[in-house]
């Protein structure tokens, strides 16, 4: 059982980090104007909502090969992993399903109150999202060695989580602006990287505990 849950565990690792990569090239493709309404909001919130099964597998699977004196930590991180999931996956199902929708149709001014927009609604659910992926992420590394490849998968699980502020202050400053987008650029790299890294170490673990001693 170990087994599976390990290769359960790299697979989907594996499709959050192509998922994490998709959004970004997405992402980067809107702000140089390459891509337009409806293609740009389609794409980025089509790739980002494919993140959030493999991820919240990924970090179930690292609880349930986690041994139990250090079960804690991982458990914390799956509880902000479905916190994520939650609330992103209510945002990206509305705009993909209903605020695109209904551009398309022409009844934009209909759905105003429900499209992500700075400092509204889903705007603040995404926000919430991203802050409890940081804290899923900080909250996972206690759980981990601090002994070789290990080591570097603490310190993308770190490095993760220490962006997360920098995150907030991109969605809940009081002016938003592309420039300020460019804050958050370093969870470009730091999503993708922790996610790939973890892939790996569960791929590695073939049912052996990753905090044995």
């Amino acid at each position: 059982m170990d087994k599976s849950i390990s290769k359960i565990g790299y697979g989907s690792g594996l499709v959050a980090f192509a998922s994490t990569v998709a959004y970004v090239v997405a992402q980067i493709l809107q702000v140089a104007d390459l891509l337009r309404f409806p293609a740009d909001e389609t794409l980025i919130y089509g790739t980002s909502l494919c993140i959030v099964v493999p991820y919240t597998l990924e970090m179930l699977a690292l609880h349930h090969l986690t041994a139990p004196a250090r079960q804690f930590w991982t458990h914390g991180s799956v509880v902000f992993t479905i916190m994520y999931a939650v609330l992103v996956s209510a945002n990206y199902v509305v705009q993909l399903s209903t605020v695109i929708p209904a551009k398309l149709r022409g009844d934009a001014e209909a759905v105003r109150f429900l499209e992500q927009t700075p400092h509204s609604l889903f705007w603040n659910f995404d926000a919430l999202g991203y802050v409890a992926m940081g804290w899923a992420c900080l909250l996972a590394v206690p759980a981990i060695k601090s002994v070789g490849f290990d080591r570097w998968v603490r310190r993308s699980l770190m490095a993760h989580a220490l962006v997360t502020p920098l995150i907030g202050i991109v969605y809940f400053s009081p002016t938003y602006s592309v420039a300020l987008l460019f804050l958050g650029l370093p969870w470009a790299v730091t999503a993708p990287l922790s996610m790939l890294m973890l892939a790996i170490l569960l791929r590695r673990m073939h049912g052996a505990p990753v905090s044995a001693a």
